[in-house]
Parts: structure tokens; sequence; C-alpha cells
């Protein structure tokens, strides 16, 4: 790549329009679930609760996986994610109207978390199908890191802003996040329509399918992207954020805001840095390196009882996250054929979801059993295990030297 790469990326009109989509999207989501969160646990007071939104918001990756990839790759990209973002203002919407008239209950958070999950498991796979036809290949890894950092930057600032906002109320919070879908549903559709040519077709059990035997048929795909499942599952502990801001580190909604934030501090500076220095040698081995830096980081949070330590060591593993992220994102599309992007892209949610979402649920689940401190130190060690493990299994992606072998 040369040095005028990055200035290229930047003035690219369509990518400029994608990115700013991205960053109005995430933040709405961001803002969301600091919301639901927050709201959830302040009435029940039940950590095991906080595990269950997560395996609800999961549930539809999984009900639907086969059909999203599908609608990604038969139908208009552009229209398909800004219609999710269209459904996501409108369960935005129902929560504020909810908050309005308190009448927001346990079981109506959990309907619209399962909703927000089914808009999302529709939104992913048609966004990052549509990315490559977005920008020229020359630029496609460094669209995949600058893209990352528009989600970072989101979960900057959202959180903090979703946190700093509920102590005026919830709807202080919903509202503003529908606002924040609609525009990026604007954004999405200013894309030019010539970028994606939709290929229509009755959906058949092979079609739906292509995207499994596509995956399973390339060991490094399938190391890589098992590797983030298992590794972020047993390591994430996003959904106990919650309990460590209130019950550990003693501090408010606000806290929890700063505590969501810091592993998109470490996050967005690794993403700036991928975009301008991309990962061009070793990419196996360093992306192997970082899942252990995330597992190391997850059990220095779990015992630290220091906020700004909490802080430190949550950046840490956002810049260690962000590096394996970038790596795997990039040379699955580039060594998958644009007609089944969309398929790809719908399983590699499906695993990326099941890492989040469920590793939501996982983390709840252990909480309940062993304590919230216990949970989150064996899952940092079970991350640990996963890398070593996974090592020895994809042999060939660990010694991958670049990210594209065609």
């Amino acid at each position: 790549m040369s040095d005028s790469a990055p200035q290229l990326l930047r003035h690219h009109r369509p990518f400029l329009a994608f990115w700013l989509a991205r960053v109005f999207t995430a933040s709405g989501f961001q803002m969301l679930t600091v919301a639901i969160g927050w709201h959830l646990y302040q009435l029940t007071g039940n950590v095991l609760d906080l595990g269950l939104v997560g395996l609800v918001e999961f549930a539809p990756r999984v009900l639907f996986m086969l059909h999203t990839g599908h609608v990604a790759d038969r139908y208009d990209r552009r229209k398909v994610a800004a219609l999710c973002q269209t459904l996501q203002a409108l369960i935005a919407l129902a929560l504020a109207l909810g908050s309005v008239s308190d009448n927001v209950s346990r079981e109506l958070i959990f309907i619209l978390a399962f909703l927000l999950g089914a808009t999302r498991s529709f939104e992913m796979p048609a966004t990052q199908a549509l990315l490559p036809n977005v920008v020229p290949p020359g630029l496609f890894p460094r669209a995949v890191a600058a893209s990352a950092s528009a989600t970072q930057s989101a979960t900057i600032v959202a959180p903090a802003v979703g946190g700093f906002l509920y102590a005026f109320g919830s709807t202080w919070v919903y509202g503003p996040t529908v606002a924040l879908y609609l525009i990026a549903c604007l954004l999405t559709l200013s894309l030019d329509a010539r970028q994606q040519l939709p290929q229509r077709g009755r959906a058949n059990l092979e079609s739906l399918l292509a995207g499994v035997r596509f995956i399973r048929s390339r060991p490094d795909i399938f190391g890589a992207i098992s590797l983030d499942l298992f590794a972020v599952l047993l390591g994430g502990a996003t959904a106990l954020l919650p309990v460590f801001a209130k019950d550990i580190l003693l501090t408010g909604a606000w806290g929890l805001g700063l505590l969501r934030s810091a592993p998109a501090v470490g996050a967005l500076l690794m993403s700036l840095w991928l975009a301008r220095f991309p990962v061009e040698r070793k990419v196996g081995l360093i992306m192997f390196a970082s899942v252990g830096v995330f597992g190391v980081a997850t059990i220095a949070f779990g015992l630290s009882t220091s906020f700004w330590f909490s802080l430190a060591v949550l950046v840490v593993l956002g810049a260690a996250d962000m590096i394996s992220m970038v790596i795997r994102g990039a040379f699955v599309q580039l060594e998958t054929p644009d007609e089944m992007r969309g398929r790809v892209s719908a399983v590699n949610g499906l695993f990326i979801g099941a890492s989040n979402q469920l590793g939501e649920f996982e983390s709840g689940l252990t909480a309940h059993w062993f304590g919230t401190v216990p949970a989150v130190v064996l899952g940092g060690v079970g991350t640990l295990l996963v890398t070593g493990v996974w090592m020895k299994l994809f042999p060939t992606l660990t010694h991958r030297d670049r990210m594209h072998n065609g």
C-alpha cells in the first residue's frame, strides 16, 4: 500500500457515508444496551436477568441465521440494513413511550431485546457484505480497521453519554437513540445503489447452507471465527458490568458508562493504528497473542477493586480484541466470493453473537452459581486455555503469514 492510501480512504465519499452510518447505529445500540441493563437491574436486582437479556437477544441469531445470509445475498443490502435500522428506532421509541407512562416491565424488556436481536441479526451480514462493494479491493484491509474505528468511537462516547443521561431518567436515553437510528438509515440509503447488484432467487436448503459449507472447507477461517466464539464466550464480562459498577467498584450509572466505554478506548486507538499500519506478516501468531492478552486482561479486571485500574485494564482488553477482530474480519471477507459474502457473514455473525450475547448469559449464570469475581476470573483462565488448544488444532492458522493467501 502506498503512503497515500489512508488519504484516499478518508476522501472516498461512499465510505464516509458508510462510516458515519456505522457511528450512528452503533451509538444507538450502545446507549440502548446501557439503559436496558441498568433499567432491568433496577427493576429486579437479579444478576441472572442480566445474563438472560443476552440470551434473549442472541436467540434470533440462531433462529434466523441461514435466512439472514440469504437475504443479504439476494436483496439490496442497503435497503436491508436501512430497514433494520428503522425497526431498531421503533424499538427505542417503544421503550421511550413505556418509560414516559411508567409501563416498562421485565417482560417487556425481554420482548424488545428479542426484537432488537432479530433486527440486528439481519443488519449485521448485510452491512458486512456491503463494505467490500463500497471500497476498492486495495483499500479493503484499511477499510475494515477504519470501519471498526467507527464502532469503537461510538462505544467510547455513547455508553458514557447514556449513563450520564440516565441520571435524568431512562426516557432521556431512549429518546435520542430513535434519532440516531433514523440518521443511520438515511446515510445507508444514500449509498450508490450500483455498488450492490442483488441476486434474487428462491431460498433452498443448498443455498442457505452454502455459507456453512464454505467456512467448514477453509480451516483458517473456521479456526479464526471459532476461536473468537469460545475465547470471548468464556472471557466476556460485559453483562456483569452493572454489578461491578454498583456493588464492587461502588459507582453509579456514570461509572457503568465509563466501564463500558473503556474497552472501546483501547479498541479505537488500536483500530486507528491498524488503519495506518495494517498487520501484513505473521498474522496468525499476532492474532493468537492478542487473544491471550485478552484473557490476561479479563483476569486482571475480575481481581481489581480499583475503579481506575479496572478502566486501564479494560482499555488493554479492548485493544487486544481489536487486533484479532480486524485480522479475522479482513481475511474472511477477502477470501470469500462476493456472491456468498452475505451467507458467510451471517455464519460469522452467529459466532460473534454467540461470543457476545451468549457469553453474557454464561457470565450471568456462572456469577449466579459462583459469584461475580470468580466467574470473571474463571472466564479469563478459560480464554487462555482455548487459545493454547486452538494453536494446536489449527497449525496452518497459527503459522499463517499474510492476510490474504490468494
